[in-house]
């Protein structure tokens, strides 16, 4: 029987993101910031793609706006549930793929992602899905990781510690490059706006920001698990390289995250 390999690389990214649920509070100001890019109002339909905990769906909502949102992750799906409940408003949550939106064409007004998509395994299927469900005219609006920037720089050394993928896909952080964006969504989407922030992270030392990224970040948490039980020396040589990184970012116990917004209008 032949398995699908772009299903085997979902499947391991939701079991490998249950454990995300402590970097809500970095994420949550952020989606602050991205539903104020976007320009959501009042009554808009919105949809929010890879919501993990919700924090984008529940701030879209708290503007007034009907959300819907979807990720492939049930325990993140639960959690945002929760905080829907105890903020008061309604989200229409669902659990699926953003390859594969089970949304009609032209849906939305809005469609959101906060650092999510980008783990799509196709960008252009993620890309084509994305603007199938907005209706002309709507608004499509991300944030993402730069390359060149703290996070996409550990994506790079990350990589080269982990196993082949069983097909090759796109590091998530190309979609931090404007050009990149550029070219992914090509003609349908025009009037593109990019804005750069940053996400502070408190860290008491190095050690203390690495357990935190070990612990909650999937990919890492599961790398980490592996070479626990296969190579102590290359998780070694792994952790070396993940302290050195992020101690050019740390200043006055915070880790400096910088990340990229991007807004654009469906033609």
């Amino acid at each position: 029987m032949n398995v699908d390999p772009f299903e085997q690389i979902k499947q391991a990214q939701k079991q490998g993101w249950v454990h995300f649920v402590p970097l809500e509070a970095l994420t949550t100001p952020a989606a602050a910031k991205l539903v104020r890019h976007a320009g959501v109002q009042a009554g808009q339909r919105v949809l929010d793609v890879a919501c993990g905990t919700g924090v984008v769906a529940i701030t879209a909502a708290r503007a007034g706006a009907n959300v819907s949102a979807l990720d492939l992750t049930p325990e993140l799906l639960a959690r945002a549930r929760e905080h829907g409940e105890v903020a008061g408003v309604k989200v229409d949550w669902h659990e699926g793929d953003v390859e594969k939106l089970p949304f009609q064409d032209a849906e939305f007004d809005v469609v959101l992602s906060q650092f999510g998509h980008i783990f799509a395994p196709r960008p252009q299927v993620a890309v084509s899905e994305m603007l199938r469900v907005l209706k002309t005219g709507g608004t499509i609006a991300f944030s993402t990781w730069p390359p060149e920037e703290m996070v996409g720089r550990s994506f790079a050394i990350t990589s080269r510690y982990m196993p082949k993928p069983p097909v090759e896909v796109p590091p998530p952080p190309m979609w931090g490059d404007p050009d990149v964006v550029r070219e992914r969504l090509g003609t349908q989407v025009t009037d593109l706006v990019f804005e750069r922030d940053r996400m502070l992270v408190p860290a008491l030392s190095l050690q203390h920001f690495r357990a935190n990224v070990e612990r909650s970040v999937g990919p890492v948490r599961k790398l980490v698990e592996m070479l626990s039980q296969s190579d102590q020396g290359k998780l070694a040589a792994l952790r070396k390289e993940m302290d050195a990184l992020a101690a050019e970012y740390l200043v006055d116990n915070q880790v400096r995250q910088e990340y990229l917004m991007t807004r654009g209008r469906k033609s």
